[in-house]
């Protein structure tokens, strides 16, 4: 969705909205408390006022636009933390998730419930909703080629790798914030994707955990920083 595409929407309404600039995008302040903001990458996200006309007349709209554009239509959930042995590391971003004003969950605290590793988390993405994810990558293995034990490098926990999959998958890129340790090798399969690096403490990388948070819709209080 655009700007423009938000725009006649409302007009078609009668709605007249205050338009500002904002960090990567436009917000669209309505008279009865609707607020929505349009991103530079496509989506679009509800605030302010939910549970009224207007609101569930665009998300409606943007339901038949269909794709990952209009999936933030839907208030933020929770940040779902995935981690391997480092605890310091998971501690100290749960701490910053929490300081943002922000709900995290941890994988490693869930209730297990007699569910696999795996069915425990397609468990809490689904049912609570969970909105962005972070991915800790922390040299926790070692790891080389057959016949090559002298290329040995720092590698994420397999099932790191495996839950990192399983989250892009179910958000998509840009619901997904990968931490990596400055030291881990780059799982090969997904050496594409953006990384943000930390060498020692994740409280590095607070200000473009935010703004990626704030791209995907949330409301990160700057205290956090």
């Amino acid at each position: 969705m655009t700007p423009e595409d938000l725009r006649e929407l409302l007009k078609s309404r009668g709605v007249s909205a205050k338009e500002q600039a904002v960090q990567s995008g436009v917000q669209f302040r309505c008279p009865d408390g609707e607020v929505f903001v349009v991103y530079d990458t496509g989506t679009c996200v509800a605030q302010g006022k939910m549970a009224t006309d207007l609101s569930r007349f665009v998300q409606e709209c943007g339901a038949k636009k269909g794709g990952d554009r209009t999936a933030a239509l839907r208030p933020p959930g929770p940040v779902f933390i995935v981690h391997g042995h480092d605890r310091a590391a998971r501690d100290e971003l749960e701490l910053l998730v929490r300081r943002m004003g922000l709900e995290p969950i941890v994988l490693a605290n869930l209730a297990a419930q007699g569910d696999t590793i795996i069915e425990k988390l397609e468990h809490y993405l689904v049912e609570h909703k969970v909105g962005f994810a972070c991915v800790l990558l922390t040299p926790d293995d070692e790891g080389h080629r057959a016949g090559h034990p002298k290329e040995s490098r720092p590698r994420a926990r397999q099932n790191v790798v495996l839950e990192l999959g399983m989250v892009l998958a179910a958000l998509g890129r840009r619901r997904v914030a990968i931490l990596r340790k400055e030291s881990v090798e780059d799982p090969s399969d997904i050496a594409g994707l953006l990384w943000i690096g930390f060498k020692d403490n994740v409280s590095e990388v607070a200000s473009k955990l935010f703004k990626e948070l704030t791209e995907a819709g949330y409301s990160p209080k700057a205290d956090g920083l």
